[in-house]
């Protein structure tokens, strides 16, 4: 049995548990008190987890009437999420939002959340087209692989040699569009560069460090070391630092490690902006739900934001809390909320 069809299988087991449970510890939106939108994530305990949350809580705050709720496990744990999801369609029937690394794990409940009128926004990953989901907040992964590619190409001085790829977590849609984009970039704009990769470099932030580790011994004379994800981008300048490398690194996410990093001059990021895909997702949810009006249809697409030396302040200043981003983020908030751009849902890559 593979790992994806032994995970399904599992959150099968999970859901049918829960339902014979009676449904865990949810209890329903009481009639008549503020409606509850819920927000179904990942993982509770990461970094970029925690943006998108906080972007969801704000995102709900700016509308009167509603309240947020969040659900997920402390590490990323798809059958405990599927538990989670379960529980919020009881808790927040007024709406929820969904940000699941295998979402066609997923696909089943969404679409009977679906048919009990529970209106669904998937967050980050393309929702399956059986699960009935149509609005996805989400960012174009692939242009953002191009982005890091493009700005990492631009500082390198040599035009042949190798450039090696690590994703923590192979497999994951977003994350394999981000590879992708990183690979084709680099292949249009270094076309003698070999580009190994994407590696496994693990979830784990230790492990991820280990793996990173082993990558740069392998390949000594690399050019540079891209990742896809968060612990990527501050494990690899801590390693640019303790080996005094001279090889370009980059990733994604703006962890607080990783804006230093970039400050020092040993990382470049490309910011997907989770707080702003939270707060779009959370105040759109909480506008349908107080409006009773019908949300918009298809892909909304986050933009990016490269963070380089010559934003790294503004960005650490915006990121010290939820109220500075909030406050930085306002207009680019109003204006995606209030004249969304939404392109066709089979476009999201």
């Amino acid at each position: 049995m593979s790992r994806r069809w032994g995970v399904a299988a599992g959150l099968v087991a999970a859901a049918l548990a829960w339902a014979a449970a009676g449904c865990g510890s949810a209890a329903p939106q009481r009639s008549g008190g503020p409606a509850t939108v819920g927000f179904a994530v990942i993982n509770t305990e990461q970094a970029f987890a925690r943006e998108m949350v906080d972007g969801f809580t704000a995102g709900v705050g700016q509308v009167d009437g509603v309240r947020p709720v969040v659900a997920g496990p402390a590490t990323v744990d798809p059958a405990a999420q599927l538990m989670a999801f379960q529980q919020l369609t009881e808790q927040a029937p007024s709406g929820i939002c969904v940000f699941a690394t295998e979402p066609e794990l997923f696909a089943g409940p969404l679409a009977q959340a679906h048919q009990r009128g529970i209106p669904v926004i998937a967050v980050d990953n393309v929702p399956p087209p059986s699960s009935n989901v149509g609005l996805l907040v989400a960012n174009d992964n692939y242009q953002l692989g191009r982005t890091l590619a493009a700005e990492v190409a631009a500082k390198l001085t040599a035009d042949t040699g190798t450039i090696v790829i690590g994703t923590p977590w192979p497999g994951v849609p977003v994350l394999d569009q981000r590879a992708n984009g990183i690979r084709d970039e680099i292949r249009a704009r270094l076309p003698k560069v070999t580009v190994r990769g994407p590696f496994d470099t693990r979830r784990d932030p230790a492990s991820n460090l280990a793996a990173w580790t082993s990558l740069v011994r392998a390949n000594p004379k690399a050019l540079a070391f891209l990742g896809t994800g968060e612990a990527d981008g501050y494990n690899l300048a801590a390693l640019r630092r303790k080996t005094h490398g001279t090889w370009a690194a980059g990733a994604f996410d703006v962890h607080p490690k990783s804006l230093q990093a970039v400050k020092a001059g040993d990382l470049v990021v490309v910011s997907p902006e989770h707080f702003l895909k939270g707060a779009v997702a959370g105040r759109l949810q909480a506008q349908h739900a107080t409006r009773n009006g019908s949300l918009p249809a298809g892909w909304l697409p986050i933009p990016g934001l490269v963070v380089n030396g010559a934003n790294v302040d503004q960005i650490i200043a915006r990121q010290v809390s939820a109220a500075t981003k909030q406050q930085a983020l306002a207009q680019q908030i109003d204006r995606l909320v209030t004249e969304p751009p939404t392109r066709p849902l089979q476009d999201a890559t």
